[in-house]
């Protein structure tokens, strides 16, 4: 067990290397990951969100209640920020339709559960991040599929219903379930230890979940390769910036600025690579981008809590040479 706790541990923190580690080579053997598809990719998604479940406690939904303009503020920020700036990069682009609402479902889902650990590393507020997490999850069943259809409605058909039908079974049912589990288990040492399994567990099915999109469509990347990286780049560096902004304009301290920046950046891609291969598979380069769009955040997310902490790092050191001098 403590080995497989071992395994778990380096895996969360190395999320963004494993995950390209096996977009490459799926890349090169793509038969490896073909098999993640439709519903296996489904019950991936679940089993990522399952995990999220089995992290939530009573407590965290007693802190929503005693921060509910932070988390107001937050969940605002989320399902405006994103949607509205993958729209306008869709625009500005002139994107053709299938990365167009490849980018438009990545903008419209909830925040990714890695956001949570790049929170911690940077000193961020963790229970903020979790809270936010929470918040947009269980609000993607209604806003992600109204946002879709709002957004992108008018140049493709979008079925509104199948995708709240989706995020209900692959997010909200598995994350309840979950929570259920940690409620009346979490005491016991067993289920600890699995709780300690799961983030390996979720990083292992988010690779899966990519894996399987480079499988079926990696060969389209560099049709269009250069655009969809620009798009994703643009997409996610510009909501980090406008998420920070919005922490900042409500007068957060830095920890907040800081969570509700990555946040806001980070986004649930698994999901929405999910939502793309099964109510859109007309636009094939959708979910690749969506995909695309789940290697960049792990790396830039952790490229960003990093800078974060070099910050205070260095604050600390210009004080020690403050107090010696």
């Amino acid at each position: 067990m403590n080995t497989l706790k071992k395994i778990s541990k380096f895996l969360s923190s190395h999320t963004s290397l494993f995950i390209i580690a096996v977009a490459v080579v799926t890349f090169f053997l793509p038969n490896l990951f073909s098999w993640v598809k439709g519903t296996s990719q489904t019950i991936i998604i679940g089993i990522i969100m399952f995990g999220m479940g089995l992290t939530l406690t009573t407590d965290d939904f007693k802190i929503l209640a005693k921060r509910p303009f932070d988390i107001l503020i937050g969940a605002v920020a989320q399902y405006t920020v994103m949607p509205l700036l993958a729209f306008s990069i869709t625009r500005l682009l002139n994107l053709p339709d299938d990365i167009a609402i490849g980018l438009i479902l990545v903008g419209c889902c909830p925040g990714g559960v890695s956001s949570n650990i790049m929170s911690f590393l940077c000193h961020g507020d963790v229970p903020f991040s979790v809270g936010m997490t929470t918040v947009s999850t269980i609000l993607s069943p209604i806003l992600t599929p109204i946002l879709v259809l709002t957004l992108a409605g008018k140049s493709i058909q979008v079925n509104a219903v199948g995708m709240f039908i989706s995020i209900c079974e692959s997010v909200l049912l598995p994350i309840a379930f979950g929570f259920l589990l940690n409620h009346f288990l979490g005491e016991k040492k067993g289920f600890q230890d699995a709780q300690a399994l799961m983030p390996g567990v979720s990083v292992t099915g988010l690779a899966f979940v990519v894996g399987g999109v480079i499988a079926l469509q990696g060969a389209n990347f560099f049709k269009s390769g250069i655009m969809i990286f620009v798009a994703v780049l643009l997409h996610n560096t510009i909501g980090y910036l406008l998420g920070y902004s919005a922490g900042k304009l409500t007068g957060m301290p830095v920890a907040k600025k800081r969570t509700i920046s990555i946040e806001v950046g980070m986004q649930n891609a698994g999901l929405a690579t999910n939502l793309a291969t099964v109510h859109f598979a007309a636009f094939p380069q959708a979910a690749l981008i969506s995909a695309v769009s789940c290697v960049w955040h792990s790396i830039s997310g952790t490229l960003l809590a990093g800078f974060y902490a070099y910050l205070d790092t260095k604050k600390v050191e210009v004080v020690k040479e403050e107090l010696v001098a």
